[in-house]
This record gives structure tokens, sequence and C-alpha cells, in this order.
């Protein structure tokens, strides 16, 4: 892989066709409707190319849950944003044949524990995915921001110059993708390389409601 090839992004609108093909990795970010974590509202993914181009991909989901306020404050999403969408069950089994193919990126534990309780909630099968952690790719790569505003997309979405609209599921499965792809420049080596060397954290409480940061 040529480090030095250039960013490119290209989005795709909410819903539409779900990406088909092979990436080198999937980016992928949920929003959820109230403080139970499998209520998700929105899954966004960002497929990234052989030749690092982002393709975007999100849509609205019926998580048939409460929406709290301090969630509507921090994404917008209300209920009658997602009255005539799908249900998880439906918008999950038209992305995991995409995503059991590829290794997936998020932006901390929460994604993966909104996937797997989302699915325990509609009596799926507990999914077997491969995950990597976008937050500790940027630690690897940026260890001085540490105590110095930290790795939440927040900071590098301003320490990076990175453009993207945060609390959006697509656009911040997109910043995600991003992080990796700057954090490959930085460590000069590629993602797999990166992901490899880094031990997975098993939290003891996996379950939290999404940090607004």
């Amino acid at each position: 892989m040529n480090l030095a090839s250039k960013l490119e992004d290209r989005s795709v609108p909410s819903a539409g066709s779900v990406p088909d093909g092979l990436y080198r990795f999937i980016a992928l970010d949920v929003e959820t409707s109230c403080g139970d974590v499998a209520s998700i509202c929105q899954i966004g993914l960002a497929c990234v190319g052989m030749n690092n181009r982002i393709e975007g991909y999100s849509a609205y989901v019926n998580p048939q849950m409460r929406f709290d306020p301090f969630n509507i404050q921090i994404h917008g999403i209300r209920r009658e944003t997602v009255a005539q969408s799908p249900t998880f069950p439906a918008v999950w089994a038209t992305l995991l044949p995409l995503l059991e193919k590829h290794r997936l990126v998020q932006h901390s534990n929460f994604d993966k524990a909104a996937i797997s309780a989302a699915c325990a909630a509609n009596g799926l099968p507990s999914p077997d995915l491969h995950w990597s952690d976008s937050v500790a790719i940027a630690k690897k790569a940026w260890p001085e921001f540490r105590g110095n505003g930290g790795h939440g997309l927040a900071n590098l979405k301003r320490t990076l110059g990175l453009e993207f609209n945060h609390h959006d599921a697509g656009e911040d499965a997109r910043a995600a993708a991003q992080v990796v792809l700057h954090a490959e420049k930085r460590l000069k080596t590629t993602f797999e390389r990166i992901a490899g060397a880094i031990r997975p954290i098993q939290l003891a409480f996996p379950f939290f409601e999404k940090s607004p940061l």
C-alpha cells in the first residue's frame, strides 16, 4: 500500500444502497435513542477501499424504544425522524454479510457493545465480528494528546484538521476511518500492523452511555 496516497472521501446520503465489495477495513458508528445501549437509532459505515477512498453509508433505525432528551440534544434524532424507518433486525440483515467479511473499526468500545446489545434485545445471534479501536490506534500515533485534549473525536477533529459533522453516525464513522489513515501516515506503517500490535482491552462494564465528546 502507498502510504502517501491522498485521503479522499466520497459521501453517500443517508440510506441508499449498502456498499458492495472488498475493502481494507470498515469503520462503524451508531447513535442511540436513550440510556439503553441497545436503542440504536442510526448506523453509519465508512468503507475504506484499497486506494484509501472512503465510501460512506448511513441509515436510520427505528429502535422501538423511548427517546431521551439527553440523546436528542446530542444527535438531533427524534422519534418522528425514524418513525417510518426499518427496525434493527431488518437493517442488520442487510449489513451483516458485508461486515462479516471485513475488519471493523470503532471509536471506543461503545459501538461494539451497542451492536451486541441490540442483537440480544432482538433475539439475534451474537455476531462474530473482528473489531479494532481507533482510540487505541490514536493513542499509539499521538501519545502527546494524553492529558492534552485526549483522543476523542472532538479533539482529533481540531488537532488533525478533520472535517465532519460530529454525532451523525455516518460522519463519525468517516472520522474514525480518517483517524486510522492519518495514523498510518504518522507511524509509517499499515492499519493491520498497528491493530495487530495493540492488545484488546476488555472493559469490566462495557454497556455505558455514549459520551458527547
